[in-house]
């Protein structure tokens, strides 16, 4: 597990950056099925890097900036990037609906908490990586090459490449 860092939310620059990712994400999924070019101008100003993807709406992310897409991307619909630390995402990477992207989380120590800081943790997946519908990715986790994760999984931990692993928490369930 990476170690999680800390920062506010609530500095002025944070602020400004998700605001600006918001109206991108509302502008993204405003725009009809059949108008899909349209968006890609729009996702090379929101995401850090984006060479092709296609992104079913509705999309949300925290900020855009720290989110880096393989070629060929793919995501159903209703996916959630909180992206406070780097996400980096390999090509031909398919997510399922509902999928969603955690970097940011909470001290566990009610006084740290209560004052608003936050922790982060960079996630990455790798190339050829299908990730199953309702699946939930944990701050600081890495998702090998070529793996499958099962529908509804909870990854807390790192999944080596090669790997078919599902459930709550998600735990290798055999090699490819």
């Amino acid at each position: 597990m990476i170690a999680l860092l800390p920062f506010s939310p609530l500095e002025p620059g944070r602020l400004a950056a998700r605001k600006r990712a918001k109206l991108l994400c509302t502008q993204i999924n405003a725009i009809p099925v059949q108008l899909q070019k349209q968006r890609q101008p729009l996702y090379q100003q929101l995401f850090a890097a984006v060479s092709s993807a296609f992104i079913e709406p509705d999309f949300y992310c925290d900020y855009g900036s720290n989110i880096y897409l393989g070629e060929n991307f793919f995501a159903n619909h209703h996916c959630v990037m909180l992206d406070a630390a780097e996400i980096r995402i390999g090509a031909r990477v398919l997510l399922g609906p509902a999928v969603h992207l955690y970097t940011t989380t909470h001290p566990i120590d009610p006084v740290a908490r209560a004052a608003g800081a936050q922790l982060a943790a960079p996630v990455t997946i790798g190339d050829d990586c299908w990730i199953g519908g309702q699946t939930v990715v944990m701050p600081g986790v890495s998702i090998g090459a070529r793996s499958v994760i099962g529908a509804g999984s909870v990854v807390t931990r790192d999944i080596a490449a090669d790997s078919v692993a599902s459930g709550n928490p998600c735990r290798v369930q055999r090699s490819l």
